[in-house]
């Protein structure tokens, strides 16, 4: 998402409250079989949840870490869009500017996040091969791995889900099925989450679809009126490890200050559970456009991502909950 958020200084002193020192990074070394990935330079911080009266968390839910990660100016680590786990503690992002990248999560002996190593990127390629080189065709807003191990990107403005192939061999995209919907260029297709070979589809202005190699059938239609930036908007999705339905993202914005998120579920039919987590200031919140879940420990750890916009009043933020079932 390419809008420009101008969060207050009082969010700096929010994170500040809470904030380590920063740590650099541990390098990522270059295997044989990775050429096209390039290791990039960045130190973490580990962060908390902020001042009091920021963050409400539901009864079941406990926070289980934060990093702030930091940067060169320009870095194919900015403006991470989305986010997804793979293998023990890995993960892999994508940026609306049109970069993948990986990592590793850095948890201490209690299990808690407190950083993020071995950092690289690869740049997507259009279809005939060829890195992206403009905005338009690499804003990169939604990310997904099939059960074969096969990376999907959504894509808004140019509005289209290319299959990259594996994300130890990616290849030339491939365009898979897409919501036929008209969507706004900045209001398109943010949450993206894969079950087995299946993929669903969240609409940033609303609307849910579940596609197959075929086709995507419309769960929810989107609203006919436009949400506001100031109303809770869909800006992220995965599949509940712990059995049927998705967790979902909402970020809200009003000017010049407010940004908020919000964590939920979704059940089989697109309907929405109850606010779990909600952010808001004084407490450490952002530009929430990423999320990703998995089991551990016997609860649901959940992992969600802000993207900075490239924007230096913003910040990079990964914050770890565990949800209790019930």
């Amino acid at each position: 998402m390419n809008r420009k958020l101008y969060i207050a200084a009082c969010a700096s002193l929010a994170l500040a409250a809470c904030a380590g020192a920063a740590i650099t990074a541990q390098p990522w070394t270059q295997g044989s079989t990775s050429a096209a990935w390039q290791a990039q330079p960045a130190s973490t911080r580990t962060i908390g949840l902020g001042l009091p009266g920021g963050a409400t968390l539901a009864p079941q839910v406990v926070f289980a870490g934060g990093a702030h990660l930091l940067t060169p100016t320009v870095s194919p680590l900015r403006s991470l869009s989305d986010l997804k786990l793979v293998g023990g503690n890995g993960f892999v992002a994508v940026s609306d500017a049109g970069d993948l990248v990986r990592g590793e999560l850095r948890l201490d002996d209690n299990g808690q996040l407190v950083g993020l190593d071995q950092l690289r990127s690869v740049r997507l390629t259009m279809l005939d091969g060829q890195p992206i080189s403009n905005k338009v065709d690499g804003d990169a807003e939604g990310l997904a791995l099939l059960d074969n191990g096969d990376v999907l990107v959504s894509f808004e403005r140019d509005h289209r889900i290319w299959n990259y192939g594996p994300l130890d061999a990616l290849t030339k995209p491939r365009e898979v099925p897409r919501p036929i919907w008209p969507f706004d260029d900045n209001g398109g297709m943010e949450g993206l989450a894969s079950h087995g070979q299946q993929w669903r589809v969240a609409g940033e202005d609303g609307g849910v679809w579940d596609c197959t190699i075929s086709e995507c059938v419309a769960v929810q239609i989107p609203p006919q009126t436009r949400p506001r930036d100031s109303d809770y908007r869909m800006t992220a999705l995965d599949r509940d490890p712990s059995g049927d339905g998705y967790w979902l993202v909402q970020r809200s914005f009003s000017p010049p200050m407010d940004v908020r998120a919000r964590v939920r579920r979704m059940d089989e039919r697109g309907n929405l559970g109850p606010v779990l987590i909600e952010l808001k200031l004084p407490g450490t919140t952002d530009n929430f456009e990423g999320i990703a879940a998995t089991r551990k420990d016997g609860k649901t750890r959940l992992y969600i991502l802000s993207d900075d916009n490239e924007n230096p009043l913003q910040r990079t933020l990964m914050l770890a909950f565990d949800v209790a079932d019930q």
